[in-house]
């Protein structure tokens, strides 16, 4: 691939130039200077574009505004350079439309994985247009084969802009996901979202942002459960130079900033503070906010969609939550309905899940039997279908056979309970706690760090998605936690 390299400092120039021609066997041009990097640019156009921030003239957030402002750039991707220390500039160079950002010093595996990234989106982009243009021509004449490679090329594309491999197999969720496309094209209506835990709320979210899966806008998430109370206001509208002790010189962006021209997403907004709620209220009715501290009006263009496991009506009888602002979320709803009433939907999604994790895992399954079938339809799923995604990863992760039999789902069975440490034979002790040395080992083999990762998702449903309470629970620090959870 072409890539046009631009950096003032010469040694930095030359390493990241040797490393992407000799060792990744790129075709690289070197620049010292932005001005000439673009009269370079505009006479043969390249896929990449490598550019450092601090320049003198042309700094590197100007120069990739500009050259994606030019019609030849639909296929070129920019990647900017910066320090450690300077992520607001990270942020501005993404809003620039550059397609990524390099922190200092340089990890070369980084480097080459972006580059890599860039390639199959580019790629990506060249074959669905190819598509779009032929389209009418391809509905009459293409063969099997061609269908095939549009809804490859479709599905890639939801993927890489966050929609995911999502199935929808029952009436209820093609009801919704018909509303959710209908709620796509009008930004301005604020959405809510109720459900139980574990029923695709934010998937719902998704398809609402995402459409057809052509949507490049951000769509940032908020946990409401997960944000300490007195830091509400400066995690969703940021802060200015002094606002409080700490604070960082220039300030901060809030996710409402960071979400321009997106959508940001308030899950679990049942246990939103109340004296946070008239704040939220205000930002729905004037489509603006104020940073803590300041003075400056920051307009916003922003969707708004909200999730939650509560009742809201309820909770607003109840005055723990404002009647104002629920009147005012309520404008477009969607109800989630909980995994047993749609179980035409179970084995379905079973499989799909049992598909996904036997090849991750390389285990044998291909098939549920007809009788596991019957144990998993019968089974209340009160964790609906994150319980389900649960369930058949620690079969897959326990056993390797070709089909899943009723003796590997007996923990579903057991009289005793969801008590999923009984198919490895364990002693429990009277207040429910594995007691150190009174426990079985399973008899082929024990994947340590799967039945962490199950551990610590278990963990996260007990408590509704809490890190804080997660991390309580599992004797580990927030820090700790976040690093497992990556």
């Amino acid at each position: 691939m072409r890539i046009l390299l631009i950096d003032d400092e010469e040694l930095g120039l030359k390493a990241i130039s040797g490393f992407l021609a000799h060792q990744l066997g790129h075709d690289v041009t070197e620049c010292r200077d932005s001005s000439e990097a673009l009269k370079i640019y505009k006479s043969n156009p390249f896929p990449l574009v490598i550019s450092d921030i601090r320049m003198p003239g042309i700094n590197g957030i100007e120069l990739s505004r500009y050259i994606k402002g030019l019609p030849e750039s639909q296929f070129t991707d920019v990647v900017l350079i910066t320090g450690y220390g300077n992520m607001d500039s990270a942020i501005q160079a993404l809003r620039a439309g550059a397609y990524d950002f390099l922190l200092k010093p340089i990890d070369v595996e980084e480097l080459a994985s972006i580059v890599i990234r860039v390639e199959e989106h580019l790629s990506l982009l060249k074959e669905n247009r190819d598509l779009k243009l032929h389209f009418e021509h391809e509905v009459h004449q293409a063969t099997s084969e061609v269908r095939e490679k549009y809804e490859r090329i479709k599905s890639a594309y939801s993927k890489i802009v966050g929609i995911g491999n999502t199935g929808i197999f029952s009436e209820k969720m093609r009801e919704i996901r018909e509303l959710a496309e209908k709620l796509h094209h009008d930004r301005s209506l604020p959405v809510l979202i109720e459900g139980e835990t574990g029923t695709g709320k934010e998937v719902v979210a998704r398809m609402v942002h995402y459409g057809q899966g052509e949507v490049t806008t951000p769509f940032v998430s908020i946990n409401c459960t997960a944000i300490p109370a007195n830091l509400f206001e400066t995690e969703l509208f940021g802060y200015v130079e002094g606002a409080f002790t700490d604070a960082k010189k220039k300030g901060t962006m809030g996710k409402f900033e960071l979400a321009q021209g997106g959508t940001i997403f308030l899950d679990e907004l049942g246990d939103l503070p109340l004296e946070i709620q008239p704040k939220l209220l205000r930002v729905l009715e004037e489509r603006a906010i104020y940073r803590v501290g300041g003075l400056k009006k920051i307009e916003l263009d922003i969707r708004v969609i909200c999730a939650t496991n509560q009742n809201l009506l309820q909770k607003v009888k109840e005055g723990r939550f404002r009647e104002d602002l629920f009147y005012r979320l309520n404008v477009a709803y969607i109800k989630v309905p909980p995994l047993r009433e749609r179980k035409e939907a179970i084995a379905p999604l079973a499989q799909l899940f049992l598909s996904q994790y036997a090849e991750k895992k390389n285990r044998r399954f291909r098939f549920l039997h007809r009788d596991a079938v019957n144990i998993l339809e019968e089974y209340p799923w009160p964790g609906n279908i994150r319980e389900l995604q649960n369930t058949i990863e620690r079969v897959v992760m326990l056993y390797d056979d070709i089909e899943i039999r009723p003796e590997h789902l007996r923990f579903l069975t057991d009289s005793t309970g969801d008590n999923h440490w009984n198919q490895w034979d364990t002693d429990v002790s009277e207040t429910g706690m594995l007691e150190p040395g009174k426990f079985n080992l399973p008899p082929d083999k024990l994947d340590l760090k799967t039945l962490e990762e199950e551990i610590v998702q278990k963990a996260l449903v007990k408590f509704n998605g809490n890190k804080t309470k997660t991390a309580q629970y599992l004797g580990l620090t927030r820090s700790a936690l976040r690093s497992k959870l990556k």
